[in-house]
């Protein structure tokens, strides 16, 4: 799928962050990629985050997958909202939908979150940390909109759901298929079906916070601390007075530790491969069988494109020149000369398609050979 009529610089200068937009089918042809029943379906599976949101008029009601399909198959008279999580891991038109807006970094993007609701369904108002394209896939919904909310918002207790106490619109807009609503961070918003078979697909953007960026970037230099590192003084003098920690002190010990905080390319390492672990590691992608540079190199000679997995998080970071760091499903290799192209090439054009000087190159064959065989890439012919 392509967006029309969408100009990326103006957005990306006057809303991106800024304010919500409503774009109305910007689709040159939309088309609903998931049937109501295959989302269902999805949310029986085990290993696949699901929950069901029911609105009882005096509460809110909350449960958590995976369920069984007859819980499907009663009626309930009060309004219900089905939610599964990273649908664009499973399902490949889903996946698609991603693809228009890579105008955001690869490592900026989450997964499609995909919800069906009934006449009534919703989540209840609440805000986001994050941004998000909201796609009307099917049926309508009405979109209400407030004011930006932070951590001091006023919530509704509750031990599932995150509900604002104290939400008053000030817009709205009536979603129909193919439309799309964006919200930056923080802006309170409340979206309610209008009718039965209401689906909406949520791409949301990660937006690492400042505390967990110090706890796992401290945790990961922990962990390579050696405990003979310590402070020293060799040059100490008799102090005025025993009790005062001197200014000397508290700078060599601040510097002992800015000195691995500020360390920019170790940063840079450590990020990448933190942020492209896999979101849902505990599930195996792996091929049945490992295949050989050799095997690999006769599948590319026949000109099979090569994917991505859909699951998979594929960044990287420039070095010197002609060398770049590749980043992928929490593993980092480290490129250089046509290697390095490549993987620019892997991370930014989709499909892939070897061609006889790329197979020719040892280097970029054990590249392909380890990503296939961790899971991370396929051929277009593999399940």
């Amino acid at each position: 799928m392509q967006l029309t009529n969408f100009d990326i610089s103006v957005f990306l200068r006057d809303y991106w962050q800024r304010k919500p937009l409503v774009i109305r089918n910007p689709w040159a042809s939309w088309i609903n990629p998931l049937d109501p029943d295959e989302l269902a379906g999805l949310a029986c599976e085990e290993g696949i985050e699901a929950r069901l949101v029911r609105d009882t008029g005096t509460n809110w009601q909350a449960e958590f997958g995976p369920f069984q399909e007859s819980r499907f198959a009663r009626p309930d008279k009060h309004p219900w909202t089905l939610l599964v999580q990273a649908v664009d891991h499973h399902v490949p038109d889903v996946a698609a939908l991603i693809e228009p807006f890579r105008f955001i970094p690869n490592w900026r993007i989450d997964d499609v979150m995909v919800s069906y609701a009934t006449d009534g369904g919703g989540v209840g108002p609440h805000f986001d940390r994050y941004d998000v394209f909201l796609i009307q896939g099917l049926g309508k919904r009405r979109w209400q909109v407030g004011a930006a909310c932070d951590a001091t918002s006023a919530l509704v207790p509750h031990d599932d759901l995150c509900l604002l106490a104290n939400f008053e619109a000030v817009d709205e807009w009536l979603l129909e298929p193919g439309d799309m609503l964006y919200l930056p961070p923080g802006i309170a918003h409340n979206g309610v079906a209008q009718g039965d078979d209401c689906m909406t697909y949520s791409i949301g953007f990660r937006a690492p916070s400042r505390t967990e960026l110090i706890a796992h970037w401290s945790d990961h230099l922990l962990g390579k601390a050696q405990e003979d590192d310590r402070y020293v003084d060799p040059a100490l003098h008799e102090p005025d007075n025993p009790g005062e920690i001197s200014q000397e002190a508290i700078a060599g010990l601040h510097a002992m530790i800015m000195a691995e905080m500020r360390d920019t390319n170790a940063f840079a390492r450590w990020f990448g491969t933190y942020n492209s672990a896999r979101k849902y590691p505990d599930i195996d992608w792996r091929p049945q069988a490992p295949l050989d540079v050799e095997h690999l190199r006769q599948g590319l000679a026949d000109n099979v494109p090569l994917l991505r997995n859909p699951a998979s998080r594929f960044s990287f970071v420039r070095q010197q020149a002609q060398t770049v760091l590749l980043f992928v499903d929490g593993q980092c290799f480290e490129c250089a000369g046509d290697t390095a192209a490549f993987a620019e090439q892997l991370c930014g054009k989709y499909p892939v398609v070897a061609d006889p000087l790329l197979r020719q190159s040892g280097p970029i064959m054990e590249l392909i050979t380890r990503l296939f065989n961790q899971g991370s890439v396929a051929f277009v012919h593999e399940d």
